[in-house]
């Protein structure tokens, strides 16, 4: 597995930027075909925040995207936090892959509910942009939930619309469809 780490405001020594790739490396035990891997720590400077050390992992592999972010006071331990979550996801989807081979070791488990934000009008700070390939539904709140998002945009493969499944208060995941304009 390719490993890259960023870091920004803050330093990591020699040792320690061993010690994430070797980590990071072992997560491919549990999935193959991991093939890249990216580690970012970024050291806020805000003095109110407690955990200034941020520490923010993807990792890419057949068709599979898996994020974790976390934050603590020592750059180390943000990326323990983040490798225990990274370790989850992976453990999760290989699930996932092993169900859709197996459909009699399906099980249901509701999925957990994000924080939502306090009321006000939010306001732009970033845009992305990416391609987004037809799945179905299911799918797409699967992917939502590897990468820790509330939300996941994708193209609809019943309707061939473009749809959105969302995290709920109550925990479970809702889809917005549109409609063809006639």
């Amino acid at each position: 597995m390719q490993v890259s780490i960023r870091t920004k405001g803050c330093e990591l020594s020699e040792e320690n930027r061993k010690l994430v790739i070797d980590r990071t490396e072992r997560l491919g035990k549990f999935l193959d075909g991991l093939d890249r891997a990216e580690v970012a720590f970024v050291s806020e400077t805000n003095p109110s925040i407690a955990e200034k050390q941020l520490c923010e992992a993807t990792l890419f592999g057949h068709g599979h995207v898996i994020r974790a972010k976390a934050a603590s006071t020592e750059a180390i331990a943000a990326f323990d936090k983040v490798y225990e979550r990274l370790e989850h996801r992976l453990e999760k989807l290989k699930g996932k892959l092993v169900m859709r081979t197996h459909p009699h070791h399906r099980t249901s488990k509701a999925m957990d509910a994000d924080a939502l934000l306090d009321g006000g009008t939010p306001q732009i700070t970033k845009s992305k942009s990416f391609k987004i390939g037809p799945m179905t539904a299911d799918e797409a709140a699967f992917q939502m939930e590897m990468l820790g998002h509330s939300f996941y945009f994708f193209r609809n493969l019943d309707t061939g619309e473009p749809a959105v499944v969302y995290m709920r208060r109550d925990g479970t995941a809702g889809l917005i469809d549109t409609a063809a304009a006639e």
